[in-house]
């Protein structure tokens, strides 16, 4: 490809574009244009147009990143036409048809589980005071407070919509497994990344935080995607 992709970075639940604070100055400082999306986290179909619109407004071809439930969403925005590639960070894929609570149900419930909290008005939280040993155990205290403190509520729908065709069907994909994650078992990651046939799948002794604790090992991922485009 001869001129770089704009790496346009999708979060995943109880999180927001600030999840990236980590990896976006290293990937600007080798010259690429990022950004982060911003999604509402209120229906899978939300969050996908959300990203689509954000993809639009970026001059030429587009690598996707998704983290965690943020996959799921590339995996729907990934159609847009200026996307060429997608890669997946600790991340949901699901098929056509399937929802992530149902993708969390294949193995044994990871240990996080119990942080979750439901509110009254459909939506989900991390318990605060579970927040760092179920999301970010690899963190520092004061990122993992920040973490918790910034949050965003994810609604429970978004683990309940089925997905539909997925981009990584037809796009070259590439996947980051977390080791030590405690919001999604590792067997589901590394079962996942075998499905879509991922050109390179990556494994870091990382909680689910990778985005956070690994920039410069994600960066080197997120290179050598783009050499292969």
């Amino acid at each position: 490809m001869s001129k770089k992709p704009s790496i346009v970075l999708v979060h995943g639940a109880w999180g927001d574009g600030s999840h990236w604070s980590k990896l976006i100055p290293v990937l600007h400082a080798k010259g690429y244009r990022v950004s982060a999306v911003q999604n509402p986290l209120t229906s899978l179909a939300d969050d996908i147009e959300r990203t689509r619109r954000l993809v639009e407004m970026q001059d030429g071809p587009v690598l996707l990143v998704g983290h965690s439930y943020g996959g799921a969403v590339i995996s729907g925005a990934g159609h847009a036409p200026q996307v060429v590639g997608l890669v997946y960070v600790a991340a949901f894929a699901p098929d056509e048809g399937e929802a992530v609570g149902a993708l969390l149900g294949r193995d044994e419930q990871p240990s996080g589980a119990k942080a979750i909290r439901p509110d009254p008005y459909g939506f989900l939280w991390l318990d605060r005071k579970l927040y760092k040993e179920s999301f970010c155990q690899d963190l520092g205290d004061d990122a993992a407070l920040i973490m918790a403190a910034a949050q965003k509520p994810t609604a429970v729908r978004c683990f309940e919509d089925t997905a539909g065709a997925p981009a990584w069907k037809q796009l070259p994909s590439w996947y980051q497994v977390s080791l030590e994650d405690h919001m999604i078992p590792p067997q589901t990651q590394q079962w996942m990344a075998q499905r879509m046939q991922a050109k390179k799948t990556v494994e870091l002794a990382s909680s689910h935080a990778s985005l956070a604790a690994y920039p410069h090992e994600l960066t080197a991922l997120i290179e050598e995607a783009v050499t292969q485009l």
